[in-house]
């Protein structure tokens, strides 16, 4: 039966399976988002995969040899369950489509200033403000809190705090 199969790409080939799956005939899907990223002080919009190392492929496993597909550049392995072959949802991929269409552009990372107050927008310690710390990573930073009397750094993704009003 002909469906969409998910595919694990090795890291940061998934254009180069995509192209390599194309030239066999196959339909591919790779989702993308424009991200916004800074580099050298200057802000870019780059497309970036939606999941990272993920790619969709349409295809027939009775009529089109599994092991091809395992062997094609930048595949590392389809995505099964139990060891059974199980295609995904046609209205999964519409969807898909249609929300990279109308997506808005994604800021890789706010900056904040080393000292800059910031207020915990989710989880545990949602409305906390503490000092931001440093960047840790492209998408994590640390906080600092005073609880008990003691300082304590904590990590959070950069998503889930804000500059406080003072």
């Amino acid at each position: 039966m002909k469906g969409w199969y998910l595919l694990y790409c090795k890291p940061k080939s998934e254009l180069r399976a995509q192209l390599n799956l194309g030239l066999q005939g196959l339909e591919t899907y790779l989702p993308m988002v424009q991200v916004e990223k800074k580099e050298k002080g200057l802000s870019q919009v780059k497309k970036s995969p939606l999941f990272p190392n993920y790619l969709f492929v349409k295809f027939n496993p009775y009529e089109f040899s599994v092991s091809k597909i395992h062997s094609t550049r930048g595949v590392a392995r389809l995505v099964d369950c139990s060891e059974q072959l199980t295609p995904l949802n046609d209205i999964l991929i519409t969807r898909l489509k249609h929300q990279e269409l109308i997506a808005p552009i994604l800021s890789s990372s706010k900056t904040f200033i080393s000292g800059e107050k910031v207020r915990v927008l989710s989880g545990p310690f949602s409305e906390l403000e503490g000092v931001f710390v440093e960047h840790n990573g492209q998408e994590r930073c640390k906080v600092l809190f005073k609880f008990l009397g003691k300082l304590q750094s904590l990590e959070f993704a950069t998503a889930d705090i804000q500059a406080a009003i003072a």
